[in-house]
């Protein structure tokens, strides 16, 4: 694939990605990131697949650092939406 090929979808996404979370009302950004965090796993999934096909010392770098990334980006997706969900839990021994 041509650099600029890459760059420019690359740039496409970005705007299209803002555009479509700044129209999301602030209530539900939660909500969305939590139910998205599938979304994190496939990223993780390509990024080991990179990773496993790289065979530069730069391309090796620049996968562990996405794999690393992707994994801590699932992980916190999971922790927020713990949370999330502990808050609408009843709470023992009282009111």
């Amino acid at each position: 694939m041509d650099g600029m090929l890459a760059l420019y979808i690359f740039l496409l996404a970005a705007v299209l990605g803002y555009e479509l979370i700044a129209k999301v009302p602030v209530i539900l950004h939660t909500p969305l990131m939590s139910g998205a965090n599938f979304i994190h796993g496939v990223v993780v999934v390509g990024a080991m697949v990179a990773l496993g096909r790289a065979q530069t010392p730069f391309e090796i770098a620049v996968g562990f650092f996405a794999v690393a990334l992707g994994a801590a980006n699932a992980a916190g997706g999971y922790v927020v939406t713990e949370r999330m969900l502990a808050m609408f839990k009843k709470k023992e021994g009282g009111k």
